[in-house]
């Protein structure tokens, strides 16, 4: 089961997350482009092997996130906090993954990098627009 609607539009109309990952006690955020897989509720981006995130989800694949619109006004914020897996995109996803990410950043094909996906396993998304502090949850249900 995918989340609500609006949840999927608010994440299909940016483009910038924020990743955390953590090496022992220490955590550590970056910043990269992303483009969403809607079925499999999955983002979508592409990291050198070497960076400090991909390093640290390499030991640790538990990563959190966010994506947020940036507003000063409070009756517009909106914002999606996220946990899930991070991995190496393989498989019959890869080719999904990668098309969905060369469509949305048709540059990236220069790049070369590996393509990653966070597969979602809870989201809160906060949206003022339908009341201060509405928020929407929501939770991948566990393979038994």
């Amino acid at each position: 089961m995918t989340p609500d609607s609006s949840v999927i539009e608010f994440i299909k109309n940016h483009h910038v997350l924020t990743l955390a990952t953590c090496a022992g006690t220490v955590p550590y955020c970056s910043n990269m482009f992303y483009t969403l897989l809607e079925k499999e509720f999955c983002l979508v981006f592409t990291s050198a092997n070497d960076t400090r995130h991909i390093t640290e989800a390499s030991q640790n694949p538990v990563v959190a996130g966010s994506i947020v619109l940036e507003t000063e006004t409070v009756g517009k914020i909106q914002g999606l906090q996220f946990c899930g897996k991070l991995m190496k995109v393989a498989g019959k996803l890869k080719t999904k993954a990668i098309a969905a990410y060369l469509k949305r950043f048709p540059y990236a094909v220069l790049s070369g990098t590996p393509v990653w996906v966070v597969e979602i396993t809870f989201a809160k998304f906060t949206d003022n627009r339908f009341g201060f502090g509405k928020k929407i949850v929501w939770e991948k249900l566990r393979d038994n």
